[in-house]
């Protein structure tokens, strides 16, 4: 059975036509969609990171409170930029969401996307090394979360201590058992992809791909998804790691839909520019639902993929995008062999 998910990136605006009008929004709507979606079946709530912009940043207060409201629905970031991030810290955030949500973190990381600023991450304090780019310092990043989040000691003990030790060399606090292989990496080409699975890593792949071969855009991502299989098997990795693919996905069930999403019925994969080089861009799927299963049923990569993420217009509000993940529920899953 393929996880179904949605993903959001918790745009706000005050404009007249958003219902999500501040950062105060974003967050509580996200905290109901969550919920909302857990109701119905929906099998993962998770949220976009960007920094300086008008959409979700600071993830873990969110999937906390989200942790303590569910009980079943996973929680996730797709993804965390690591070229901000100082990974101890990140650890021990990360190790108490997960803690309160009884083990359902999905902690989903990346070099990042194109920024709001100029080299943001230099304003958090962090550039890279002599000799190396941000890229590199991402990797370096993610490596040492990787490590502590095994949980093995690393820091030398004070001898006279405020509180008693336990004895060896200490780890961060909380410790989750099991997080560091619930860690994806959000990978833009193929190349990113075989390096995820040699660090054991899972795979998140979403509606861009930093390369163009000519193929269209699933062909290519489920190209990507196996070669990041074969890394993974070749590294010798124990067990099975887990694939996800995102889609825009709106199933034209009432006059409202057709009023939102009704232009995008012919929809096509689109070939741009991001970060200086060539991108493929997969087409959004809106249609009547009979027609979309046609559609669905030939995307390779969705069929390769373990996991789907279905990426929300959250400022169309909690209860429209509920309406939203309920419509592939219930239209599209069953008659996909979803459910």
């Amino acid at each position: 059975m393929k996880k179904i998910g949605f993903l959001s990136f918790g745009h706000w605006s005050d404009s007249p036509h958003s219902q999500t009008r501040s950062g105060s929004d974003a967050l509580l709507q996200s905290l109901d969609l969550a919920v909302a979606a857990e109701e119905l079946g929906v099998d993962g709530a998770y949220f976009r990171v960007h920094h300086f912009a008008r959409q979700l940043a600071s993830p873990f207060p969110l999937l906390a409170a989200i942790g303590a409201r569910t009980g079943r629905i996973e929680i996730g970031t797709g993804v965390i930029d690591m070229r901000y991030e100082n990974p101890l810290y990140m650890a021990e955030d990360a190790g108490a969401a997960d803690l309160i949500a009884g083990g359902r973190l999905q902690l989903g990381i990346s070099r990042g996307s194109p920024e709001q600023v100029i080299d943001g991450y230099r304003y958090f304090g962090y550039q890279p090394a002599e000799g190396s780019d941000h890229a590199e310092m991402a990797r370096q990043h993610t490596a040492v979360l990787l490590r502590v989040l095994e949980g093995e000691g690393f820091a030398e003990p004070n001898p006279r201590p405020m509180f008693p030790n336990p004895p060896g060399l200490l780890r961060v606090e909380p410790h989750s058992p099991g997080l560091r292989r619930r860690v994806w990496w959000g990978a833009g080409s193929r190349r990113t992809a075989e390096w995820a699975g040699e660090q054991g890593m899972n795979l998140m792949s979403s509606t861009l791909l930093t390369e163009d071969t000519g193929v269209p855009f699933h062909q290519l991502q489920a190209e990507q998804i196996q070669r990041f299989r074969d890394a993974w098997e070749a590294a010798g990795h124990d067990g099975e790691p887990r694939t996800s693919v995102s889609r825009s996905i709106f199933p034209i069930v009432s006059d409202q839909d057709r009023t939102y999403f009704g232009h995008e019925t012919t929809g096509q994969d689109q070939v741009g520019f991001l970060d200086g080089g060539t991108a493929r861009f997969g087409k959004t799927y809106a249609g009547e639902p009979d027609r979309l299963v046609e559609e669905l049923a030939a995307d390779e990569a969705i069929a390769a993929a373990d996991t789907l993420l279905l990426t929300v217009p959250n400022q169309l509000g909690v209860d429209y995008n509920a309406h939203v993940l309920e419509s592939v529920v219930t239209h599209l899953a069953p008659a996909l062999g979803w459910r």
